[in-house]
């Protein structure tokens, strides 16, 4: 029979070109054919499997479902089998020659286009048996079909243009065994621990065993798969230590599947450390990636957006490509889909993770927050992600911390909107003068310590139809409908100061500080300091000018609108002295002493020198006088 006898075939001029590119380009990632073999035998394993349960009679039906991989150093061989469904001549064949004809010209020509002899690619082009060559000089392929009356034939090829099939002569039993017989360059891969680490690297969550030699390498189950109903809170924790690399068990987890648009199954962690506050990059970022339980990509950056880059797990589907992870998300529309949805869920899992754990979330927030604040930019999240964020506030007791939501909750009847302070310390925003009205008027005040709040809330903008604003912009008209708190125990001056009188002192001020300041006026948010400097309600905070001096020195801060008490008694003094002589040099010498105490409450106060100097003068001459009284 014709069938019989062995043949030779020449490759298309398309597969030549495809062949010697692997075989004489070089690769970082040359492990991958491994990933490429191990893949192609778990389906023929996942299909005779089918058949199986469909009923179909197969070849062999009492064989155990299984890959085994022997290494043969001295002879230069590895040999990857499978009792899978296996193939018949034609299918040796046309399986093989399909897969060429179908994506080696577009591999070739995505190469072309690119200059980039990317081998993760081969996965998406369908031409993931061929990546053999990028270690091997010569390939046997030997298979028997599943159908019992098919004869076992072997392909051969050293991949330098052509390949022949001929009959298998001695019986042997279903599957699809390949010998690989090693280039020089490529003997690493006869090595137990390179073939091992590999396995464990891309395949060590394929449903069938592997053995290396007698020893089966995946051990660990994927549990995304399974009901959650059926895994323990130890058996997740175990898998978060194996995939994350962790000792610690992780602070929460999310267990999700999904239908639509396609089938996906997840399992995401939230560790208890920051990694990046250990020193890891963001290369060691990402979920890890998985197409039929065969690992893409071990930090995939396309699952979640950048601000959840803390989280660790997986994520697979069957049905994207291979190389999903080097797409783009324009170029992949379910890849997006999948990334809206994930992030959707999970940020929704950490709500209701911090309505039902609050001790737990703080600690959450306390590690991870400052990255999770990144988030205000997420257009489409932005809601979920700012419901998330914790401050500390004017209200807030030692370890406490308020959300958006509490703040509203709690906000007074006629207040509209959300109002913040940055600074360092709580220490320091508690005696901010700009915080005095809002205090006497019983409103909370958010207080931000990092730098990153001076973005993150005025990039919110509106939370819950309020408006977002920083206490020291606010301007006296929006606060006029919101009544004083209650404070028995505040003082009222003996003395008013006439209005027109301290508008006078005022103008005054403002001629002896020239640009140093936008204007002088008097102030309705001081209760207890004599003056403050503010900004306008549209300008900058106070807070981000100073960050953005910090980035560029040679930017100068924009003078403020400095505010003054009219009942304070240093105010009260300084208008004695100017209705006694405008002109006396005390007065110009207190009002440059004022304004420096203020810029250094401001912390924007750069002439440090020019200050003592004016205090030691002030001194000098206040002493001075009380001698002279003494006299």
């Amino acid at each position: 029979m014709a069938e019989a006898q062995a043949k030779n075939y020449k490759f298309k001029a398309e597969v030549s070109q495809l062949l010697d590119i692997l075989t004489h380009s070089l690769y970082t990632h040359r492990d991958v054919f491994i990933r490429e073999l191990v893949s192609n035998a778990a389906d023929a394993l996942d299909k005779v499997r089918l058949k199986d349960v469909m009923g179909e009679k197969v070849a062999d039906p009492d064989q155990d479902l299984e890959i085994r991989i022997t290494l043969d150093k001295d002879n230069k061989l590895v040999t990857i089998a499978d009792t899978g469904i296996g193939m018949t001549r034609d299918e040796l064949i046309g399986n093989i020659g399909t897969i060429a004809r179908s994506g080696t010209s577009e591999f070739l020509k995505h190469l072309s286009e690119t200059d980039q002899k990317d081998i993760n690619l081969i996965g998406r082009f369908g031409v993931g048996f061929y990546s053999v060559f990028m270690a091997a000089e010569k390939v046997e392929v030997t298979s028997k079909s599943a159908d019992r009356k098919e004869p076992a034939h072997v392909w051969i090829s050293d991949g330098k243009g052509s390949f022949k099939i001929e009959p298998v002569k001695e019986k042997i039993q279903r599957g699809t065994t390949i010998k690989i017989f090693l280039r020089d360059d490529a003997m690493e891969f006869a090595e137990e621990f390179r073939v091992k680490s590999t396995i464990e690297k891309y395949s060590n969550f394929v449903p069938f065993p592997i053995y290396v030699g007698k020893e089966q390498v995946n051990k660990i189950s994927a549990i995304w798969r399974e009901p959650k109903s059926q895994i323990k809170p130890k058996q997740y924790n175990e898998f978060f230590k194996f995939i994350a690399h962790s000792g610690d068990d992780a602070l929460t987890w999310m267990h999700f599947s999904a239908d639509v648009p396609l089938q996906f199954h997840s399992l995401l962690f939230v560790p208890k450390t920051n990694f990046e506050m250990m020193g890891f990059g963001k290369d060691d970022e990402g979920i890890h990636l998985f197409v039929k339980r065969v690992l893409i990509d071990s930090h995939s950056k396309e699952i979640l957006p950048p601000y959840l880059r803390f989280v660790r797990g997986v994520l697979e589907s069957d049905d994207l490509p291979l190389n999903i992870s080097r797409e783009t998300l324009q170029e992949n529309p379910y890849m997006l889909k999948i990334k809206n949805t994930v992030t959707s869920k999970f940020l929704e899992h950490l709500k209701t993770f911090a309505e039902k754990k609050q001790e737990e979330y703080q600690s959450f927030w306390d590690v991870h927050g400052r990255i999770l604040k990144e988030g205000y930019s997420d257009y489409t999240h932005k809601d979920q992600v700012a419901a998330l964020f914790r401050f500390d506030s004017s209200r807030c007791g030692d370890k406490e911390s308020v959300s958006l939501d509490t703040y509203v909750g709690r906000m007074q009847e006629k207040q509209d909107a959300i109002y913040f302070l940055s600074g360092p310390s709580r220490e320091v925003l508690d005696k901010n003068p700009a915080l005095e009205i809002f205090k006497a008027k019983g409103i909370e005040v958010l207080y931000c310590y990092d730098p990153i709040d001076e973005f993150v809330l005025p990039g919110l903008f509106m939370y819950k139809e309020k408006k977002i604003m920083s206490a020291d912009q606010v301007e006296m008209d929006a606060l006029k409908d919101i009544p004083a708190a209650e404070t028995p125990d505040k003082k009222e001056p003996d003395v008013e100061v006439d209005k027109k009188d301290a508008d006078k002192l005022a103008r005054r001020i403002k001629d002896i500080l020239g640009d140093k300041v936008e204007t002088v006026r008097l102030s309705e948010r001081l209760v207890d300091s004599p003056a403050v400097l503010v900004g306008k309600e549209h300008a900058m905070s106070s807070q981000m000018e100073k960050i953005m001096h910090m980035m560029n020195k040679d930017a100068k801060l924009t003078p403020k609108i400095m505010e003054i008490n009219r009942n304070h008694p240093i105010i009260m003094n300084m208008l004695k002295i100017y209705q006694n002589d405008p002109r006396d040099p005390l007065l110009e010498r207190a009002v440059q002493s004022l304004f420096h105490s203020v810029l250094l409450l401001d912390g924007a106060l750069d002439d440090i020198q020019d200050m003592a100097s004016g205090i030691q003068n002030l001194l000098s001459e206040t002493t001075d006088l009380y001698l002279k009284k003494k006299e």
